[in-house]
């Protein structure tokens, strides 16, 4: 593989769901991990695409918050259950389709707490989205806009200041630094990159 893994976290759903969880701040609380995308059957049963990288998680996870745009409501997860890419929960609670339709296409969001532990050289897209990036020679090269997966290695979008957008293979060979609390990321500029 030699790419650099990275898990998800709330970057890739604004033109999805246009609500008001996705922010510019750096360290988000709150991290998405997936979008109810409509009810499944009339107990209150809700299809979600998931947009963590882990689907399997949702079996761990007990509680997440619901953004509806206007406040966040807690929720106890009471069943998980798979059908083939989308993840259907049942909370507690919203036993019919009443209950629970209202809330089609908003993001479902976990806190840090609740968040997959990440391992070595693994970060939450949401922690490098508007990250600045500087060249091994120090030089400018933009900001982090975007982080797309092509399944060999992730891909970041860089707004470079003249050449525009620039995508960048998240390999070693090209990412040499990510330094999340200093929001700098440092990269090598490969022949042809530019």
């Amino acid at each position: 593989m030699g790419g650099i893994p990275f898990i998800w976290g709330q970057a890739r759903i604004a033109v999805v769901c246009p609500h008001s969880y996705l922010k510019e701040n750096y360290m988000e609380e709150l991290l998405q991990v997936g979008v109810i995308t409509q009810t499944h059957g009339i107990r209150g049963e809700v299809k979600v695409f998931p947009t963590t990288d882990d689907a399997a998680r949702f079996e761990d996870l007990k509680q997440v918050v619901l953004d509806t745009g206007k406040e966040t409501i807690p929720l106890e997860i009471e069943r998980v259950k798979f059908f083939k890419q989308f993840v259907i929960l049942k909370f507690k609670g919203y036993d019919n389709i009443n209950d629970i339709e209202r809330y089609k296409r908003c993001p479902l969001l976990v806190t840090r707490e609740n968040a997959v532990p990440l391992e070595e050289d693994e970060y939450f897209i949401a922690d490098m989205i508007g990250m600045k990036v500087l060249t091994d020679e120090g030089e400018d090269f933009g900001v982090l806009k975007d982080v797309m997966e092509t399944g060999a290695n992730d891909v970041y979008v860089i707004e470079h200041p003249q050449a525009g957008e620039v995508l960048v293979p998240a390999i070693k060979e090209c990412i040499l630094d990510v330094d999340i609390p200093g929001r700098l990321m440092k990269i090598h500029v490969m022949d042809g990159l530019l």
